[in-house]
């Protein structure tokens, strides 16, 4: 399994689509066994083709606007919302079964407290 947190570094980012990166972790039996930080190639990319084609099953990120979510269902790539800390502790709880998605959806690309 393979799964991607929006970040901003080593920390989840508020917002999918405007993160500056993504640490992507592999997990077998329920643990991470591997990681890498891939630089994200901007918003106006085709973020979630871009996730896929690196086989990622899982996205978890603090925020996300409906578009995405839409595009990511399509694809069968679970979503998380509503994460936020380091973004290894946010993988790691994503597989200990302890991070439950808020299911926020921004309204906005400024990402200004408008999602709900």
């Amino acid at each position: 399994m393979k799964i991607a947190v929006a970040s901003e570094g080593a920390s989840v980012s508020g917002h999918f689509g405007h993160c500056s990166d993504f640490n992507i972790y592999t997990a077998e039996g329920g643990k991470i066994s591997g990681s890498e930080r891939v630089t994200s190639p901007g918003h106006d990319h085709n973020l979630i083709e871009f996730l896929a084609a690196r086989g990622v099953n899982v996205i978890i990120s603090g925020g996300m606007g409906a578009g995405a979510r839409e595009k990511f269902d399509e694809k069968g790539i679970a979503i998380v919302t509503g994460a936020q800390g380091a973004a290894g502790d946010a993988a790691q709880a994503y597989l200990d079964g302890s991070l439950v998605s808020d299911d926020t959806v921004c309204c906005k690309h400024e990402h200004a407290g408008d999602c709900h």
